[in-house]
């Protein structure tokens, strides 16, 4: 298999840590049985495509209360999208764990479920985009829950390397260009005018008296 300078820069040097972080991530299935695999695929499926990641960040904008942490969700989700999903991948264009029926993780991504993706591995674009959204909630936030929203984007890169559908180094990859670009949004939601944040939904009250 052909690899880009990258991808072969990857595989050599993380070669000893993403073996290391994936058999210690696959004691859980030891330990825990046939339970956690729902789990981690739930955890999993909340990241596909962005697509409830993003629907939560519209919802929190329609709230007015809210609204900045949406809105930084949402500008986050799309600066980590465009640098990842559209660029990082394509460039790096890392074959994913389980492109090797002869390496170590073949066996293990089976005995997982044996779940495909379409696209490169390179950084994990699940754990980008949970980064990218919760790290404006972890930042906005009151710091006496907003840890939680860390809690879940760890979790989402755990269920990534738990599943085999990518390397840990690629969920390291996720980390941080997720966490760049929700700081990126955190910065650029605090830059828009006050405006932005003060509109409502609910119609102004009629006045008393006014004609139907």
């Amino acid at each position: 298999m052909d690899l880009t300078a990258g991808a072969a820069w990857l595989n050599q040097v993380f070669a000893e840590f993403d073996q290391s972080i994936t058999l210690a991530v696959h004691e859980l299935h030891k330990a825990c049985g046939s339970w956690m695999a729902p789990v981690m695929e739930f955890i999993s499926l909340l990241g596909k495509g962005g697509i409830f990641l993003i629907l939560l960040s519209l919802v929190l904008i329609l709230i007015r209360r809210t609204r900045r942490y949406g809105t930084a969700m949402l500008l986050g989700l799309a600066i980590g999208a465009l640098f990842v999903n559209l660029w990082l991948k394509v460039v790096i264009a890392r074959p994913r764990p389980y492109a090797d029926p002869e390496g170590i993780f073949y066996p293990l991504w089976q005995l997982l479920g044996s779940h495909t993706e379409s696209d490169f591995s390179f950084p994990s674009g699940h754990t980008n985009a949970a980064f990218a959204s919760m790290v404006p909630v972890f930042v906005l936030g009151n710091k006496r829950w907003s840890w939680l929203a860390l809690v879940f984007a760890v979790l989402m890169g755990i269920s990534r390397i738990y599943l085999v559908v990518h390397f840990p180094s690629d969920v390291l990859g996720g980390v941080i260009t997720g966490t760049i670009a929700g700081l990126l949004g955190v910065l650029i939601a605090k830059a828009l005018p006050k405006a932005w944040y003060s509109w409502s939904l609910k119609k102004s009250a009629r006045p008393k008296g006014a004609h139907e």
